[in-house]
C-alpha cells in the first residue's frame, strides 16, 4: 500500500470501528496490538491510539514507547489513548473527578484542524471512568463537555491530538468528520484506496508471491471464498484449483447449488464429499470450541489429501477477512479471544502447504465492493455470511444426522421466506449495498439462520401432547460483523414462518426469535 495509518489497539471493544471508519474514507489502515507496533516507514502517515478497558493509573496498565511517533508523525489518542498521552507526558488523570458514560454534548473551543467543520455543539459518546484533570506540557484544550473540561486537546508545536470520547462510534454524530480531518487533513492521506486499486495491487503481489506454484483454495459458495477465488484466478489462472468440501454440515441442497453456481465462472472446481468423516468425528462432541477444532482439523486433512494429488501444490488459499484475524488474535491480558477460526488456526507440521489469504485486510463490505469490481454475479456477492463450521455451530450441543435434518428443513423455510417477502414498501437499505434499496427481507438483512436448541418443551398438536425441540430464528443488521443489531421483522412474517416451521418440520413445536445485539451477544450462538 502506498500510504496507511497505524492503529495501536489497547484492548477496546470498538477498536475495529476506528479502522472501519477510516476505510469508509478510502484510507487504508492496519490494526496492531499496542505492544507489537510495526516498523514505521514512509508509507505510515499517522498513528491512532485506541481506547482500553484499563486505567492508566493501574500498575500493570499497558505501556507503549512513542519515541519514534510523538512529535514526528501525526498522532491521535482516543479515550485511553488520550489519557495515556496526558499521564505519560506530565499531565494528571484522576479516577473520581468526572466519570462519563453514554451521550454527552461537545462544545468546540477555537479552530483546531481536528474539529474543522464540526458543529459548535454536537453529540459525542463517552465511556470512561477516569478523566484528565491537567494537560501535559504544551497541551491546549480544543473542546469540552458540560462535565469534562479537557474532552479534546492538542499539543502545541506537534501534530498530536487527543479526545476522551469515541469518534468512531455511531452515536458520535460528527465523528466521521473528525476522523476525516485527522486522516485526510492532518495526516495528508489522499483517500485513494479503492476496490480497483486493491485489485491491481493484490494481483501484482499474488503473482510475485506465488510464482509458478500451484494453489488450492477452499471454496464454500460464500462471498469471501468466491471473491478470493476470482481474485486468485485473475492473478494466476490455471495454477489455481478450487476444492469445495461437503462437510455434511451444509444447508439444504447447498453442495449441489454451489457447484452449479461456479460452472460459468471459469474456475477449476473439484467437489469433495467428506460428510461421513466429519459427522463421525463430531459424534459425542458438545463443547463449541471443541467442535470448531474438529471441523477445522478435518477441513485441513481433507485438503491435505487433495494437495498430494495436485502436482507442485505449495499453497492453501483461504478467504480469511479482517474481522476473523482481529477476533482470533486478542491482546494477552486485555482483550480475550472471542472464538477460534479455522481459517487462521495453525496447520499441522506434516501438511506441506503454505497459507495465502488475499482478503485478510478487508472488512466484509469491502470484500463485496471488490467482488463487484471483479464482475462477480450479485447473487453471489450479496449472499449472507455463513460460518466456516457451518451448521455445526447452529446445533447447540452434539451434532447428529437427525438434528441436522431437522435444522436444515427449518432453516430452508426461514431463508426461503426471507427471499419471498417483498419489502420495497418498507424502504429498507440493502445490507450488501446500502446505496441500494432492499427488494426483499433477505436483501435487508446482514446474516440470518436458525439455531436448534438442546431442550424440549411441551406443546399440543391436534389432540396430542408433544414434547419436542424449539428453534431460534436469528437475523441481524451490520456493516462488518464487528457489531450487529437484531432485525425488526414485520409481525406477519414472524407469524407465517413460525407456523410453517411448526407445521412442516417434524421434531419442532416452538419457534422463538433472538433479539440480542452484538455486543454483548455474538451473531452465532457458538
Amino acid at each position: 500500500m502506498s500510504e496507511k495509518i497505524i492503529i495501536l489497539d489497547f484492548g477496546s471493544q470498538v477498536t475495529q470501528l476506528i479502522g472501519r471508519r477510516l476505510r469508509e474514507l478510502n484510507v487504508f489502515c492496519e490494526i496492531y496490538p499496542y505492544n507489537k507496533c510495526p516498523q514505521l516507514d514512509a508509507s505510515v502517515k499517522g498513528v491512532i491510539l485506541s481506547g482500553s478497558p484499563c486505567s492508566v493509573r493501574d500498575a500493570n496498565a499497558p505501556q507503549v514507547d512513542l519515541g519514534a511517533i510523538k512529535g514526528k508523525l501525526p498522532l491521535l489518542g482516543i479515550c485511553y489513548g488520550a489519557q495515556y498521552l496526558a499521564w505519560h507526558y506530565g499531565g494528571k488523570v484522576e479516577g473520581s473527578l468526572a466519570r462519563e458514560y453514554g451521550r454527552a454534548m461537545l462544545t468546540v473551543k477555537g479552530n483546531s484542524p481536528l474539529l474543522r467543520g464540526v458543529s459548535a455543539r454536537s453529540q459525542v459518546w463517552m465511556s470512561h471512568g477516569d478523566t484528565i484533570s491537567a494537560l501535559p506540557a504544551g497541551g491546549e484544550v480544543i473542546a469540552s463537555t458540560d462535565d469534562v473540561a479537557y474532552a479534546a486537546y492538542h499539543i502545541a508545536g506537534e501534530e498530536t491530538y487527543a479526545v476522551q470520547f469515541h469518534p468512531e462510534v455511531y452515536h458520535t454524530t460528527e465523528g466521521l468528520q473528525m476522523l476525516s480531518n485527522f486522516a485526510l487533513g492532518i495526516c495528508g492521506c489522499k483517500g485513494d484506496w479503492t476496490p480497483a486499486s486493491f485489485i491491481e495491487t493484490t494481483v501484482a503481489q499474488l503473482r510475485a508471491q506465488l510464482g509458478e506454484d500451484q494453489v488450492i483454495l477452499g471454496l464454500s459458495g460464500g462471498v469471501d471464498s468466491t471473491v478470493a477465488a476470482v481474485l486468485l484466478n485473475k492473478a494466476i489462472g490455471h495454477q489455481l484449483t478450487c476444492i469445495f468440501v461437503n462437510n455434511g454440515l451444509l444447508r439444504k441442497n447447498e453442495y449441489r447449488d454451489v457447484m452449479a453456481s461456479y460452472q460459468d465462472m471459469g474456475l477449476n472446481v473439484i467437489g469433495a464429499d467428506a460428510s461421513d468423516a466429519f459427522l463421525d468425528q463430531l459424534a459425542g462432541v458438545t463443547e463449541p470450541e471443541a467442535k470448531r477444532k474438529v471441523i477445522g482439523r478435518l477441513f485441513v486433512e481433507t485438503f491435505d489429501k487433495y494437495a498430494k494429488s495436485i502436482k507442485n501444490a505449495r499453497w492453501l488459499a483461504q478467504g480469511t477477512i479482517y474481522p476473523d484475524v482481529i477476533e482470533s488474535a486478542g491482546i494477552p491480558g486485555i482483550a480475550s479471544k472471542i472464538k477460534s477460526h479455522h481459517n487462521v488456526g495453525g496447520l499441522p507440521k506434516e501438511m506441506n502447504l503454505k497459507i495465502v489469504e488475499p482478503l485478510r485486510m478487508l472488512f466484509k463490505d469491502e470484500v463485496r465492493r471488490v467482488g463487484r469490481a471483479l464482475g462477480i454475479k450479485e447473487e453471489l456477492v450479496g449472499r449472507h455470511p455463513f460460518p466456516g463450521p457451518s451448521l455445526g455451530i447452529r446445533i447447540i450441543g452434539e451434532v447428529t444426522r437427525e438434528k441436522l435434518d431437522v435444522l436444515r428443513e427449518a432453516d430452508d423455510i426461514f431463508i426461503r421466506g426471507l427471499r419471498a417477502y417483498d419489502c420495497t414498501a418498507l424502504n429498507l437499505p440493502s445490507a450488501a449495498d446500502p446505496s441500494q434499496k432492499a427488494r426483499n427481507l433477505y436483501d435487508a438483512i446482514w446474516q440470518a439462520g436458525v439455531i436448534l436448541l438442546p431442550v424440549k418443551s411441551v406443546g399440543v398438536m391436534g389432540d396430542e401432547r408433544t414434547y419436542e425441540n424449539p428453534v431460534a430464528l436469528r437475523a441481524v443488521v451490520s456493516t462488518d460483523a464487528m457489531t450487529a443489531d437484531w432485525f425488526k421483522f414485520p409481525y406477519d412474517f414472524l407469524e407465517n414462518v413460525s407456523n410453517e416451521i411448526i407445521n412442516k418440520v417434524r421434531g419442532v413445536n416452538r419457534v422463538v426469535y433472538d433479539i440480542s445485539s452484538k455486543p454483548p451477544a455474538t451473531i452465532e450462538w457458538e
